[in-house]
């Protein structure tokens, strides 16, 4: 496991109000001077053929002069593609990056902090980013790569199964405004849209960490046992099973979620799609293939509160390789590709949620004409987004904790020591990936006895009786 520092290279500006850039500690490689010669730079390029698109037009439209030429190439998107492309020597000059990507690429020395390049070039994201997707690219106290987009999880939900005036008309708990919503008005909502004469379901939630986790910080627990340098997921501790506690139980609640068997036909996405979820949680990437989908009207509100404001969420930005032969015309395209016209053209197509105050603000990101009705849901919710710790593990975390996840969902009884054993199952199994080295060969941590409390053995017989979180 590899894990970088957190959170020191937030920009001075961002405390003292000063347009001040984050510096690194020690002193920058100087800049090399432009050689006359023609220079050919690489833009690589995500996310759908529409946003694509949008980012070949921004590089088109890039005014370098006659001897410079920028090429767009399309980045594959899966799990360490970008590592990939780094060993076989193909890295863009300029490229998008997933901050899941940052741990690899700053431990690689596979990019150069943009923070020093963009204060010469009078680039003041000081006061036009907001702290969150500044920290979220921060590292090594430097600010590594630039963030684009900061898309926080939000719950979509489908207007004609879930009305809000209709719900408080009949003396049910709504939500008083798109400011937020309890759980108590959440599962109010779900039992509203489920309708068995219809088939609809009132809402999913993926039994993921990515899906849990908005859900545990709101409820006052916490996914990882140290938010910098992590050794161990935290699902054994006692706030994260209280919290389990509290929201569990509507996400094992039968009627009113989407059954194994409807999830194995089609995703959630896909039903919701078809009008038959009420609920389903997920960021702004959704929009475009929403709007797509003739008689949906949906809308977005924030992940219900639980106790505390919290989301989680994707963040993109745009980096500069390490090896590019070029780095002042690659910097100066950088600055082309953040402008806000070249932002918000990207905006447009529905898909960003752009770090650029300016442009979130605008009719690129509102639309107002068009769905969600209301999209301000997204960035007020930014600041509720809790980052996690800069990890190259991500995949592999995920998939270790998946199958304890799913059984705190589908298990047909959950007494609470069941809970509580599968809690240190997800923990020693992150350990695996996290700390390998702090694993005895028994399986369990060094500074825990070798000796296994039996009450942490699920039973083998579960008391029928005893419905437990069931």
């Amino acid at each position: 496991m590899r894990t970088r520092g957190g959170l020191a290279a937030i920009c001075l500006a961002l405390v003292v109000g000063t347009t001040a850039a984050c510096t690194s500690s020690e002193d920058p490689e100087p800049t090399p001077e432009p050689t006359g010669e023609p220079v050919r730079l690489s833009f690589g390029t995500t996310g759908s053929d529409a946003e694509a698109g949008a980012w070949d037009r921004v590089a088109a439209d890039f005014d370098g002069g006659d001897d410079v030429t920028v090429d767009t190439v399309r980045l594959p998107e899966e799990v360490g593609a970008l590592e990939a492309q780094a060993d076989a020597g193909n890295l863009p000059d300029v490229f998008l990056a997933d901050r899941s990507d940052l741990a690899w690429l700053v431990e690689n020395e596979a990019v150069q902090p943009v923070d020093e390049l963009l204060d010469e070039r009078g680039v003041d994201f000081g006061d036009r980013y907001s702290r969150d997707a500044l920290q979220a690219f921060s590292s090594d106290n430097a600010l590594q790569c630039m963030p684009v987009g900061i898309s926080p999880m939000v719950v979509y939900y489908n207007t004609d199964l879930i009305d809000f005036d209709r719900m408080r008309a009949r003396g049910l708990d709504a939500p008083a405004s798109t400011n937020g919503w309890t759980l108590g008005s959440f599962a109010a909502a779900a039992e509203f849209a489920t309708r068995p004469g219809r088939g609809t379901r009132g809402l999913h939630i993926d039994p993921t960490l990515r899906g849990f986790a908005p859900l545990v910080y709101s409820a006052g627990g916490q996914v990882f046992d140290d938010e910098v340098e992590p050794s161990s997921l935290s699902f054994s501790s006692d706030e994260t099973r209280s919290a389990l506690e509290t929201f569990l139980p509507l996400l094992r609640n039968r009627p009113l979620n989407l059954t194994a068997d409807q999830l194995e036909r089609r995703s959630a996405l896909e039903w919701f799609e078809r009008g038959r979820v009420g609920m389903i949680a997920g960021t702004r990437e959704l929009v475009p293939e929403l709007r797509r989908v003739d008689g949906l009207r949906f809308d977005v509100m924030p992940m219900p509160f639980l106790g505390d404001d919290a989301t989680v969420g994707d963040v993109t930005g745009l980096c500069l390789s390490a090896e590019t032969k070029d780095p002042a015309v690659a910097a100066d395209f950088l600055v082309h590709a953040l402008s806000a016209e070249s932002i918000g053209r990207v905006t447009r197509v529905g898909e960003l949620v752009p770090a650029d105050l300016e442009v979130s603000v605008s009719d690129d990101f509102v639309q107002p004409a068009r769905q969600p009705r209301n999209p301000q849901v997204f960035t007020e919710s930014i600041r509720d987004i809790r980052l996690a710790p800069l990890l190259d593990t991500d995949g592999a975390l995920s998939d270790a904790a998946a199958p304890f996840l799913a059984e705190m969902v589908d298990e047909p009884v959950l007494a609470p020591e069941d809970l509580e054993v599968l809690g240190a199952e997800i923990d020693l199994a992150s350990r695996e990936v996290l700390s390998p080295d702090d694993i005895d060969l028994d399986g369990t941590p060094d500074d825990e006895d070798d000796d296994v409390d039996p009450g942490l053995l699920p039973s083998e017989e579960p008391d029928e009786d005893d419905p437990g979180l069931g």
